[in-house]
């Protein structure tokens, strides 16, 4: 058998591309090389030959398959509806069954245990914030400090697992809120808008102690195992809530597809809202109120697992106009910028001259505000802009304008 894993690209889904192409000028490598193997159609092609014993599963095919961002901006035009990352993710996993190294061994380590380690991820936190405001910081290769400045300076660290939050007006439901890995100790100021909107909304907000990382890292780098394991610790966490609620973009786009990874996860997928999405809802329909307040220009820039994998586009402009804001579009395409989890880490050339494209494509636009609604994307566009850009999530401008500061 050439593929050895559950996970594996099925011959239906690789027979679904027509390589017609379409999908090229949305591909952000294949514009940054020009090479057919660094496109959706070119790794499918790969894929295939694997699957018909053309050729192995080697460094080769590991390659062409590490240079994707699976941002899935192919998806979003492909006119055969090619579950294009959903095989990526299948393609990966083969090759930590069948390529495995001390590498991939420590990253997926890394991704199913550190990560969604709380203490641990406190340690971390701690680190961070140490690094944030020591000099030594300096001693770091350049990569390495162009990440740590991507982070938002980390002041205080609320701890929210295990706390509900009743509702300020009367109750409309339940919403189970995911702490997540990074968002919890690293963007609380998100976790506490997004639970102020919605308690304003009527929600009670349950962020459940059991939880874990949704697994959205783990998947994207083959680490099936880790990713199963963590899906159905969340399954469990989540039970009774009758909304589930992210306000991390990739984070929301991975439990959507949690049919894949756990048993019933599609009863779960079927709860699952990115915060974006249920506000423009809410205000859409007369729950949250907008602004009537001119605050004039807002670069709104689209995470590709917003945009691209759960098709939300008009939400957060909805969102943002709602709290008084002109939103001004970065990028047309909805190119990636670069970040795409541990891209920048793995591939860093290619992510830095992405997140360079972005930053002049959001400075082009002469706003010095710009929201994204995913911690990565953040942390990218503030490595590669000026200081005096602020960069938020669409959720805290909507708290600040509509409800008050975020404390």
């Amino acid at each position: 058998m050439v593929w050895v894993t559950e996970q594996r690209p099925t011959a239906n889904e690789l027979a679904a591309c027509v390589q017609c192409g379409l999908c090229l000028p949305h591909c952000p490598t294949f514009r940054l090389t020009g090479l057919e193997t660094a496109s959706p159609r070119g790794r499918l092609a790969a894929m295939n030959a694997v699957n018909d014993g053309v050729i192995p599963i080697d460094e080769v095919f590991q390659d062409v398959m590490s240079f994707c961002l699976n941002c899935r901006a192919c998806e979003a035009v492909c006119p055969s509806l090619v579950p294009f990352g959903r095989a990526m993710e299948g393609a990966r996993a083969e090759l930590t069954a069948q390529i495995p190294s001390t590498a991939r061994r420590l990253r997926h380590f890394l991704l199913g245990r550190v990560l969604p380690s709380p203490r641990l991820m406190a340690v971390i936190t701690t680190g961070v914030r140490l690094l944030q405001r020591s000099r030594a910081a300096r001693l770091f290769p350049a990569g390495i400090r162009r990440n740590f400045g991507g982070i938002r300076l980390i002041t205080r660290t609320k701890t929210l697992a295990g706390r509900t939050f009743e509702p300020t007006t009367s109750l409309r439901g339940t919403v189970g809120l995911l702490n997540g890995c990074v968002m919890g100790p690293w963007f609380t100021r998100v976790h506490t808008a997004t639970i102020g909107v919605l308690t304003a909304a009527g929600y009670r907000v349950v962020v459940p102690a059991s939880q874990t990382c949704c697994g959205a890292l783990a998947a994207h780098d083959g680490a099936a195992d880790a990713a199963t394991r963590l899906a159905g610790t969340n399954f469990a966490a989540f039970n009774g809530a009758d909304l589930i609620v992210a306000d991390a973009a990739g984070c929301s786009a991975h439990l959507k597809e949690y049919e894949r990874w756990v048993p019933g996860g599609e009863e779960l997928a079927a709860r699952v809202r990115d915060v974006t999405e249920l506000v423009a809802d809410l205000i859409m329909g007369g729950a949250l109120p907008s602004s009537s307040i001119d605050r004039g220009p807002v670069a709104i820039q689209d995470p590709c697992h917003l945009r691209h994998a759960q098709r939300i586009f008009a939400a957060p402009r909805q969102l943002l106009t709602a709290a008084g804001y002109r939103p001004v579009e970065v990028d047309p395409d909805g190119l990636c910028c670069g970040a795409a989890g541990i891209y920048s880490l793995l591939e860093p050339e290619a992510s830095a001259e992405l997140g360079r494209r972005k930053a002049a494509q959001v400075k082009a636009t002469g706003s010095t505000l710009v929201a994204s609604a995913n911690p990565g994307c953040e942390m990218q566009l503030r490595s590669y802009l000026d200081n005096w850009h602020r960069i938020v999530h669409p959720i805290e401008l909507y708290h600040e304008s509509v409800i008050g500061p975020v404390s």
